[in-house]
Parts: C-alpha cells; sequence; structure tokens
C-alpha cells in the first residue's frame, strides 16, 4: 500500500460518525433493567392485590345476619372442600345454622383429629374448625343457641380444657371447669342466654386409672363461676336446659335429674326400660313437662313424663321413627313440630339395633353410616325430611334460633377447591413468576456485562 491510497483512507475514515459502541451498551442494559425491575414489582403488587382481594370475593354482599334474623336450615350440607377457610378468618362467618362432623373424606386431619363443619346461618358460607379425636356435634361439641359461638374439645395436649371460637369476631377463649386430676373435658350443652356453658370432666376413679368417674359442671363465662352439678361414673351427653334458663335435665346412668343453676337438686327418677332422656330440645316449650324417646324394636317415637316425678304422661301425636340407630330431640319448631337428628345405622356394622344397646355405642362413630334432621309434625302419618347429608356424616348440631323459627332453605354446599386453596396457589404461581423473572435479569444482565467488557476496546479508527 503506497503511502497516498494510506492517506485517503485514513482521512475517508476520519469524515465516518464513530458507532458509541459502549454507550449503546449501557443504555441498553439500563432498560433491561429497569423493565425487570418493573416487572418484579408487578408481581409483588399482584401478590398483595390477590391476598386483599381474594378473601373479599367469598364475601357476602351483606353484614352477616344478626342472631335468628333469616337463619334457616340448609335442605342439604356437604363436606368442606379442600382450601375451606377456618372459622377465624376474615371475612367473619356470623352466626351459624348447623355444624356437623364424621369420618367422610374432608372431615379428618393429621392422626384421626375431627374437622368440625360450620354452615352459615343464612347461606352456604362454610368454615372449618380443628377439633378432637371423634368430635361429635350435639354430643362433645356444641353451637350456641344463637348460632355465634362453637364450644369443642381443645386439641391441646394440657391442661384439659374447652375451646370457645365466637364466628362473629374470631375471638376464642378456653374454659377449664376446675376439676383437679381430669384427664379430659367436654362441652355438654349451652344455657339458653348464651351465658354459661356446660362441662364434662373424666376423673380417675382410682390411683391405678382402671375405672373413671364423670363430673357435670357448669361455668359462666362473665366472671369464670363454676358449679358442680353431678359426679357419678355413668354421665349420659343430653343437657337439656328448660325455656326459663333456670332448670336444666340431664342423665346419669338410668336416672334423670332435674337441678337449679346453683346445683342444687329439684327432683331424681328413673327412667323406664328403653327410653331416654331425648336431647338437648326436651323440655316443652312451656316448661311443664320433659320429652323421653322410647324404643319399641326397630322404631322410636316420642313420650311425655312428669319432670317431678318421672310418671310417664303418655305418647305425642307424633309419628315414630323406624330404620335408626337412635334419634335426638333438637328441639321445637313454631308450628308445634319436634325437630330430631335420626342418626341412620353402617351398612356394613354388625350391630343390630332393634336390640338393647347403650346410647353411647348406639351414635359412635362405627355404627353410624350419616344423619338425618327430620320434622315430626302433630298428627302428621310420617316423618318430614328436613335435611341430608353425605355418607361419614355421623353427627350434627342445629342452633336453636334455627329450630324455633321453622325455616328451611334450598342448599347448594360448595364444591371443588376453598379459597385458601386458590390464594396459596395463585401466590406461589406469582412468586415462582416472580424469581423467573429475576433469573432472567441477573442472567441478561451478565451476558450483557459481558459484552459491555469486550465492546469498552472497540473504538473506530481515529480514536
Amino acid at each position: 500500500m503506497t503511502a497516498r491510497l494510506r492517506e485517503s483512507l485514513h482521512m475517508a475514515a476520519a469524515d465516518v460518525p464513530a458507532y458509541p459502541v459502549y454507550e449503546r451498551a449501557l443504555a441498553t442494559a439500563r432498560r433491561s433493567r429497569r423493565r425487570n425491575a418493573l416487572a418484579a414489582v408487578a408481581a409483588l403488587v399482584l401478590v398483595a392485590l390477590v391476598g386483599a382481594a381474594l378473601p373479599r370475593a367469598v364475601r357476602p354482599a351483606l353484614d352477616p345476619p344478626a342472631a335468628g334474623v333469616g337463619a334457616a336450615l340448609p335442605d342439604r350440607v356437604g363436606v368442606p372442600p379442600f382450601g375451606s377457610l377456618h372459622a377465624t378468618d376474615r371475612p367473619r362467618l356470623g352466626p351459624a345454622s348447623v355444624i356437623f362432623t364424621g369420618q367422610a373424606p374432608g372431615l379428618m386431619y393429621g392422626d384421626e383429629g375431627s374437622i368440625i363443619a360450620v354452615v352459615g346461618a343464612d347461606a352456604d358460607r362454610y368454615r372449618i374448625i380443628k377439633g378432637g379425636i371423634e368430635a361429635q356435634a350435639g354430643q362433645d361439641t356444641v353451637l350456641s343457641p344463637d348460632g355465634r359461638r362453637i364450644a369443642f374439645t381443645s386439641i391441646s395436649s394440657a391442661p384439659p380444657r374447652v375451646d370457645i371460637v365466637d364466628l362473629a369476631t374470631g375471638h376464642g377463649r378456653t374454659v377449664s371447669s376446675g376439676v383437679s386430676g381430669t384427664v379430659m373435658v367436654e362441652a355438654a350443652g349451652w344455657s339458653p342466654d348464651g351465658r354459661a356453658v356446660v362441662v364434662r370432666d373424666t376423673v380417675p376413679a382410682n390411683p391405678e386409672r382402671s375405672a373413671y368417674r364423670q363430673v357435670l359442671s357448669i361455668v359462666w363465662l362473665d366472671d369464670d363461676r363454676r358449679t358442680r352439678l353431678a359426679d357419678d361414673e355413668a354421665l349420659g351427653s343430653p343437657v337439656a336446659f328448660a325455656p326459663d334458663g333456670v332448670r336444666l335435665a340431664f342423665q346419669t346412668g338410668r336416672t334423670v335429674s332435674i337441678s337449679e343453676l346453683d346445683g342444687r337438686r329439684l327432683s331424681s327418677f328413673t327412667l323406664a326400660p328403653g327410653t331416654e332422656l331425648a336431647g338437648k330440645g326436651a323440655w316443652s316449650t312451656d316448661g311443664r313437662t320433659l320429652t323421653v324417646t322410647r324404643r319399641d324394636g326397630g322404631s322410636w317415637s316420642l313420650r311425655r313424663i312428669d319432670p317431678a316425678t318421672g310418671r310417664d304422661l303418655g305418647a305425642m301425636d307424633t309419628p315414630t321413627v323406624s330404620g335408626v340407630t337412635a334419634i335426638r330431640l333438637l328441639g321445637w319448631a313454631t308450628d308445634g313440630s319436634a325437630r330430631v337428628v335420626a342418626y341412620l345405622p353402617e351398612p356394613r356394622t354388625p350391630a343390630v339395633f332393634d336390640a338393647p344397646l347403650d346410647m353411647d355405642q348406639r351414635l359412635a362413630y362405627g355404627n353410624v353410616g350419616t344423619v338425618r334432621v327430620l320434622s315430626l309434625g302433630p298428627g302428621a302419618d310420617a316423618p318430614t325430611t328436613l335435611l341430608t347429608a353425605p355418607r361419614g356424616v355421623v353427627a350434627i348440631d342445629v342452633s336453636d334460633d334455627v329450630i324455633r323459627s321453622g325455616r328451611t332453605r334450598d342448599a347448594s354446599p360448595p364444591d371443588g377447591m376453598g379459597p385458601r386453596f386458590w390464594f396459596w396457589a395463585v401466590l406461589l404461581v406469582t412468586v415462582g413468576v416472580a424469581g423467573i423473572a429475576a433469573y432472567r435479569a441477573r442472567r441478561d444482565r451478565g451476558g450483557r456485562d459481558a459484552l459491555i467488557g469486550r465492546g469498552s476496546d472497540v473504538r473506530p479508527a481515529g480514536h
């Protein structure tokens, strides 16, 4: 190459604008970082919005109804979906119409722990509570008369106590009976005004713990006052408060006792063979008589007795219930009909339920296949089914307000997946997307830094 040609090329190169490799690379890297930062911020905002919006998506259009207002018995219940909200989650449920327990899939957790299913007073809003092993709604897991609170055996190992959850506020508290040496405390019933709860303790009867006795106490929630009502080897499950709230009836073995709230015994009498205190709704609406259930072969009927003497006052003009292990009286509707829980036998059980059998065995998990709520109307030829439940739902309780109102509604239990499942699913997906975006941003930034490192040494001729 001649000197003249070299000079001509240098002059031509000097007239060509220089390409800003370094500056352009820096600008591109800054834009990419801004885009990735905005994507990460958007992902975090999405997480926050999902967390705020999902609970509101299941919020009813109106606030939960006041106790008893619009409350109705659903004509069927279903197993709570996987991922259902807990009773203490927001939005608050408010009063419930029904609670139920059992062994159906979705009603158990961990090592045979029981899920207590809770159904809203006026709509199919479901909540769950983790209860103890083989919790029995209506037996040791009881709904307050207004449907607002649930008392159940605490799942905590020590000390034994009863937990109470307020469905309107989400707040909880514990109740102990004050009985020393107790190994288990169960809820047995609520006073009509909801100010007191009856608890049943199981206490060793000897140092070897080869036998146990049960202690029945009433606990006032306002000031934690406790009054012992009974101490016996075989306390029955039903505890029935009179409508005036100053007397209650309970069963001990084959004996029914009537007591005042201060523990003073008013009367005691032995039940006739084949009869049982009917349930929490055993008192008549005027408080003058008690109701017992009587088993005749495979059929169950309701009878009146005198609460002072136990004298049989005759059969009620209500239909009998057949083909069940037992019935329990929930209470009385405004039309005078009795509302009862019918326990249908588990088809695979070997027990013969038209023979004498302890009530505890009749209501045991393995012997009950499902439950129904029936109406036994005065003068009716047959029971009317008000509520059905899936197989494996073996115990149920209904609020007194719902029973008294007599209202029922068409139900559509939720299915699919619950709100908690979708919340966590969206959260995990969002976090995953944000993580992928951050990884790609880091990888791209590393590649650009390498490019910038190489490009910083590139300069047009003449620079």
